[in-house]
């Protein structure tokens, strides 16, 4: 028997609910991880250094994506808790195709201007070359890109979520198996770890595509439609926080890397680029539980139903301090082993990034509580707070500490500026939660 919205959710089916979302955003982040262990091993670390510049630029541009699936499966959720499927239909099909409009758009103009964002980023003689050949190869499948990050939610608030977990893990090995043959076996170097990607970002955004167009048994399908700008503009207020997290994450990446070039060079780079691939797999769980429970509070919200919005917060908030601790732990106790698989063959780098990761990784006992709480108040469709929750966290904090703390403590600030950021956020988050509490009954 499958789980509805409409449930009362203990800790066993509020886990089950969320779960296939989690996976999915496990599967998801093996993109960038598969091309950087194949790269860095059997490339080079300047190849591997190019890869993580040119990076975030390529994640921001899926920012798009996560604003209208977020914002509007919240919109949609609430829609389909007010009992009018036929319009949340109408909002769903209208939001996907924005989604498609703008990511063609952006996709000419970035690859237009490649060699231009890579030397803005601050790429070297040495590195920009590969950083324009595999930047304008990925962007190539941005509008498939921008729509696997729309559907991941969607296929949530449609009660399909495990075929979205499916849709992932097909997308994932694909790129696996890519990334051995082009880069490993074919020797096509970082080409071939691009064009792996692209292959595999096709198949994660047409194959959902295809079903919500199709009639099915979920509870959205994609219709004829037309541009409504009141709820076009509300799921954008409402995923406006989702969208300036991953656009606000990959403009301060690029500062990162900006500030370990000038520090450390390329090794600054590379290491950095480790610790990113650790914290995708590792921040997994908050994102996606993010998006699991977005729909759930959504519905809630639109149902009135105020004693569930108090059981699901209560509860989602001991299990964020479950996994953070385990996952702090864990990353601890294993940044030697993880440095050494992706660096192991450079004993300067490999020093540099086991020490990197085993600092950074203190962020994981607080961003779980930011992130679920900005996901929270998007499903109560209070884009405003939700959103300045994610600026503090991931742009305003977050700028001032990697600018601040590298002239106080040298290198060592640049790896401990999340956790600084993430604590003064926390602080402002607790702040929302109290004021808020009577206004919606949580």
């Amino acid at each position: 028997m499958g789980i509805h919205l409409s449930d009362h959710f203990t800790y066993r089916r509020l886990l089950k609910f969320v779960m296939p979302t989690v996976f999915m955003m496990i599967v998801t982040s093996v993109y960038s991880i598969v091309d950087g262990f194949f790269v860095s091993n059997f490339v080079g670390k300047n190849a591997f250094a190019a890869v993580n510049l040119i990076m975030p630029f390529l994640m921001a541009l899926g920012a798009f994506g996560f604003m209208i699936g977020t914002g509007g499966s919240a919109l949609v959720a609430k829609t389909l808790g007010e009992g009018c499927s036929k319009r949340a239909n109408r909002y769903f099909s209208m939001l996907i195709y924005v989604v498609i409009l703008f990511s063609l758009v952006v996709t000419v103009i970035g690859f237009i201007f490649m060699p231009d964002i890579a030397k803005i980023l601050g790429a070297s003689d040495l590195i920009i070359r590969d950083c324009v050949l595999y930047g304008r190869i990925l962007i190539i499948s941005g509008v498939f890109f921008m729509l696997q990050n729309s559907f991941q939610s969607f296929l949530v608030t449609a009660g399909k979520s495990n075929f979205g977990l499916i849709v992932s893990v097909l997308a994932g090995l694909t790129n696996v198996i890519l990334d051995f043959l082009l880069v490993y076996v074919l020797s096509m170097g970082i080409k071939g770890a691009a064009f792996a990607t692209v292959i595999s970002q096709t198949v994660g955004g047409i194959i959902p595509f295809v079903y919500f167009i199709r009639k099915n048994d979920s509870l959205l399908r994609l219709v004829k439609t037309r541009i409504e700008f009141k709820p076009l503009f509300k799921a954008c207020a409402n995923g406006s926080s989702e969208m300036l997290t991953n656009l606000s994450t990959s403009i301060v990446s690029m500062l990162y890397n900006f500030q370990l070039m000038r520090i450390a060079a390329e090794n600054g780079v590379s290491a950095y680029g480790v610790i990113m691939y650790v914290s995708f797999i590792f921040m997994a769980f908050f994102f996606g539980y993010a998006i699991g429970v977005n729909p759930i509070v959504g519905y809630n919200y639109g149902a009135r139903n105020n004693k569930e919005l108090s059981n699901v917060l209560k509860k989602s908030l001991v299990l964020t301090s479950a996994v953070s601790i385990m996952m702090t732990l864990f990353a601890v106790s294993l940044s030697g082993l993880i440095s050494k698989i992706f660096v192991g063959y450079d004993e300067e780098l490999y020093n540099m990034t086991s020490n990197a990761l085993r600092l950074y990784s203190l962020s994981f006992l607080l961003c779980g509580f930011n992130i679920f709480s900005s996901a929270f108040f998007t499903g109560l469709n209070n884009g405003k707070v939700s959103a300045i929750i994610s600026v503090m966290r991931t742009l305003v904090f977050q700028i001032a500490a990697v600018i601040i703390l590298p002239m106080l403590i040298g290198i060592n600030g640049i790896w401990l500026a999340l956790s600084a950021a993430e604590l003064l956020t926390l602080i402002f988050t607790i702040v929302f939660f109290i004021a808020n509490k009577k206004k919606y009954g949580y």
